[in-house]
């Protein structure tokens, strides 16, 4: 009887013990997380010094574009670093966005007017869903809705799947649309949250193109 109870407290002990090293291995890394988190890139709006109008501030401008690779509607591959010596403009957007269904147009054609100068768009799905890359249902679910919005605007450029998992390295994308302009050696010169208007965003193309000429 007495062994009994002391192989039964043994047993306890070794459970408390595995117990408390499970603990301390997820707070560490719970703690790890969220650490890497609050070193994160994170953007805000600030009020412009000479007109009082809401501007988006993001610490990657004059910085290199965070790289990055996601599937196309193809079910391609497609990394960012491809589009070395291109200017590329990063438009961060959702299909239940209603101002980024009225900026689309003005991408298409901006898009097509300046391609042969060596632009071009990449439209990144960040539906807010936080789809594991692993989820083939829920990019499945993705994939349906982004084909039919971009078949339904007559969308000529690349349209990239799950950009919710580069929230992160982009400042948080806390608003629809968001978008960075990448110049011709991979470096962020601009970026805008919310609609901007047609010659705002052409402005910031030109910039882009001409970018280290």
């Amino acid at each position: 009887m007495k062994r009994n109870t002391l192989v039964l407290c043994v047993v306890l002990v070794l459970l408390a013990v595995f117990g408390w090293a499970g603990w301390a291995n997820w707070e560490y890394r719970k703690q790890a997380a969220e650490a890497r988190l609050a070193q994160a890139a994170q953007g805000e709006l600030v009020a412009d010094a000479a007109t009082g109008a809401p501007q988006y501030n993001s610490p990657l401008v004059q910085k290199p574009a965070p790289a990055f690779t996601l599937e196309d509607l193809s079910g391609k591959q497609v990394s960012l670093a491809s589009y070395k010596g291109k200017a590329v403009l990063l438009n961060f957007w959702a299909t239940w966005c209603g101002p980024c269904k009225l900026e689309t147009p003005w991408l298409v054609e901006l898009r097509n007017q300046y391609a042969a100068q060596g632009f071009e768009v990449l439209g990144i799905s960040t539906e807010g869903e936080d789809v594991a890359a692993d989820d083939k249902a829920g990019l499945a679910k993705q994939k349906t809705a982004v084909s039919k919005f971009a078949a339904e605007m007559k969308v000529p450029y690349p349209m990239l799947l799950n950009g919710d998992s580069l929230s992160k390295s982009y400042g948080g994308l806390d608003s629809m649309p968001t978008s960075f302009y990448v110049d011709r050696e991979g470096k962020i010169i601009a970026a805008q949250m919310g609609i901007s208007s047609k010659d705002e965003m052409e402005a910031n193309i030109r910039k882009a193109l001409g970018a280290g000429k």
